[in-house]
């Protein structure tokens, strides 16, 4: 999810535009949250012990959220979040 959050960053400070689309930016880390899961859930299966807890979704959620917000506002990229 960071690495996601950090692609999204530098993607909004390259080419500010691309906010403008239907699908938001914010919403692109969390599709990447789904497709991540899918992914383990395809790789390790379903058994409780080998998929990431909560917790851990969160938390990178959460640091892909603060790297799309962070790196545009560090670089001064013309950006709305709203």
């Amino acid at each position: 999810m960071a690495l996601v959050g950090a692609a999204t960053g530098a993607i909004l400070v390259a080419a500010p535009y691309v906010q403008d689309f239907v699908v938001k930016p914010y919403f692109w880390i969390l599709i990447a949250v789904g497709v991540f899961d899918v992914a383990i859930y395809a790789v390790r299966g379903v058994a409780p012990a080998k998929t990431l807890t909560m917790n851990v979704r969160l938390i990178g959620f959460g640091i892909g959220i603060a790297l799309m917000v962070a790196i545009p506002v560090l670089a001064g990229a013309p950006v709305r979040f709203v």
